[in-house]
């Protein structure tokens, strides 16, 4: 990891700056990206837009991070644009060192996505102020909300952490947020200094929503010049109904928006991984929060939707974050039983399952095979009961690829 935007700067400006004519949002926040990212995309291409959508990490396959109207891009194209960028990417690294991963991500992103869309959505990576895609202006701002997360990079605080989030904001951006408390106050002090608007959730905009269970929410929202009720939102958790007002709102800035455009793009909004149902008796969700804050909100929506039901976890987690902070995350959900594992696609990266079944002490089982441990919380759940696959998005996106 290297922090910084000045290489891909640098790759960027070589290419002939594509993404200078690009418009659309970025959109930073501790959690809810994604989810945010996915229902703007909808919305735009409802609207008839050509839409790019950038969003991170990926699930199973590098081509989900590059979107382009609902599909990622196909491995043949992936491997010609990167083939294609390999003489710009060998000059910048010969003057300004090595590209990362993530920089050649995002770069192969723009230089793919540029030439065939109206309007792009890109998700941060990691904080804003230091990550590749701020090299990027596309005029709208979105920051999600803040919660710890990442602070070995990002800072020890709320406010620290706000401000590297904040620094997504550039001069003359219309900003759209659900930031509360101090990172409110963060991102309400650095939007006047580069003559940012702010428009803010529970002030400028508003959302009411009722929950349908497992078909998600029937929701309206409204803000400055619009107005939409009986809105249809798939996605499942208390908190998907504030991510999707802050994308309505972002559209709005974006572009002018129908009524139409926001009924049909919400109600086709599809995001994997987020308490999605994959299988039925035993029920299996998969959730890839994989911060404190991310699963005890997914996990007290689903606790809303399951009540006492018999619910078994399959867990995994990266080395990167404290065990003991997200297994107390972890006990929150009152899980009846845990299996532990491995997800081999962490490359030696996750935490031993025997080490985290140690921690979380009675309840714990560990199977090291992902597959077998899915296998296992079956069994335990029984045909009425409930699995959760959770912890680490690496482990959620090997469990989806069992189904392929």
């Amino acid at each position: 990891m290297k922090l910084g935007t000045e290489r891909t700067r640098a790759l960027l400006d070589r290419l002939g700056a594509p993404d200078r004519r690009l418009t659309g949002a970025l959109i930073a926040g501790t959690n809810g990206k994604g989810s945010t990212g996915a229902c703007l995309t909808s919305i735009l291409r409802a609207s008839g837009r050509d839409v790019g959508f950038m969003p991170k990490p990926h699930l199973i396959s590098y081509t989900e991070r590059i979107e382009l109207n609902g599909s990622p891009i196909s491995e043949q194209d992936f491997v010609a644009t990167l083939e294609k960028l390999m003489p710009t990417l060998d000059a910048v690294a010969a003057e300004m060192g090595a590209t990362t991963e993530f920089e050649m991500l995002t770069v192969m992103a723009i230089a793919y996505l540029a030439p065939r869309i109206d309007r792009l959505v890109c998700e941060v990576g990691l904080g804003g102020r230091l990550d590749a895609t701020n090299a990027l202006d596309l005029g709208v701002a979105v920051i999600t909300n803040v919660d710890l997360d990442h602070q070995k990079y990002l800072g020890n605080t709320i406010g620290e952490i706000a401000r590297e989030k904040a620094a997504i904001i550039k001069r003359g951006d219309r900003v759209v947020t659900g930031c509360k408390g101090e990172a409110l106050e963060v991102v309400e002090s650095q939007a006047p200094s580069v003559s940012a608007p702010v428009w803010r959730l529970g002030k400028e905009i508003h959302v009411e929503s009722t929950s349908q269970g497992w078909g998600g929410y029937v929701m309206s929202v409204a803000g400055p010049g619009f107005e939409h009720s009986d809105l249809r939102l798939p996605l499942v958790g208390d908190y998907q109904p504030a991510n999707a007002a802050l994308a309505v709102a972002a559209a709005h800035l974006i572009d002018e928006i129908g009524d139409h455009a926001v009924r049909e793009g919400l109600a086709a909004t599809r995001w994997p991984g987020r308490l999605q149902v994959i299988a039925e008796q035993p029920r299996v969700i998969l959730d890839g929060g994989h911060n404190p804050a991310a699963m005890v909100k997914a996990g007290a929506a689903l606790r809303g939707l399951i009540g006492s039901e018999q619910l078994i976890a399959v867990f995994a987690m990266l080395s990167e974050r404290d065990p003991v902070v997200l297994l107390n995350a972890l006990r929150t959900l009152q899980p009846d039983a845990v299996v532990f594992t491995e997800p081999a696609s962490a490359h030696g990266h996750a935490i031993p399952a025997a080490e985290l079944a140690g921690i979380y002490g009675a309840g714990a089982r560990v199977e090291r095979q992902a597959s077998a441990a899915l296998e296992r919380a079956k069994e335990l759940a029984g045909p009425a009961g409930n699995v959760l696959v959770c912890g680490s998005l690496y482990l959620v996106g090997e469990i989806l690829a069992l189904r392929d």
